[in-house]
């Protein structure tokens, strides 16, 4: 998916012949919610192999990393705390980060957090991607690789002008993601490190 969580309900209930409503989309989201939360408490979130290294070796050679997400920032920020990763401090703009520092020993601190509720609308538009240039003072589109498992991130990638990469590490191979535009096609995050030398 990859899109906006109230987008993909609303056209999840359309799909199905029912009338997304604004108070059913509001009540099927809270339902949402909360089974997510329910099931990161009963199973905690964990990075996949590779992110966390590939993450401090980009912030090493000082590349800042953000991360989109089609989550709201209510549901983000505490799957971002269970893994023990925080939001650098985003110089007071609104949205796109909470402001918090810090962390648990060895966690990552990223540079900023652009959720679907921060922009006028999630993926496959670009605005998350520009929200997060932004916030981390990155003005040149050609600075900038945003890599995802979805189609939507591939054609936001896109659409923002910026370096689309694809990974394998959602539901769609290597085949799937190939017929979306983009740049590269990597088994993982752990392998973009070596597409930036």
């Amino acid at each position: 998916m990859g899109a906006d969580k109230v987008e993909a309900i609303t056209a999840l209930i359309e799909a199905g012949g029912g009338t997304a409503s604004a108070k059913t989309v509001r009540n099927a989201f809270a339902r949402f919610k909360k089974l997510l939360a329910d099931s990161y408490a009963a199973n905690p979130p964990k990075p996949l192999p590779g992110v966390e290294d590939a993450i401090r070796e980009l912030q090493g050679r000082g590349v800042k990393v953000a991360l989109t997400t089609g989550f709201s920032r209510d549901v983000a920020e505490p799957l971002l705390a269970g893994l023990g990763w925080t939001i650098a401090h985003d110089g007071g703009s609104t949205g796109g980060g909470s402001g918090t520092t810090g962390g648990a020993p060895g966690g990552i601190v990223l540079d900023a957090v652009v959720c679907a509720d921060d922009v006028a609308a999630g993926r496959p538009a670009p605005y998350m991607i520009h929200r997060a240039m932004e916030i981390t003072g990155i003005q040149d589109v050609r600075e900038v690789l945003a890599a995802g498992d979805t189609s939507n991130d591939l054609l936001a990638a896109t659409r923002a002008g910026v370096t689309a990469v694809g990974v394998l590490t959602g539901k769609l191979d290597r085949t799937a993601l190939q017929q979306h535009p983009h740049h590269h096609i990597l088994d993982g995050v752990g392998d973009i490190p070596a597409v930036l030398v």
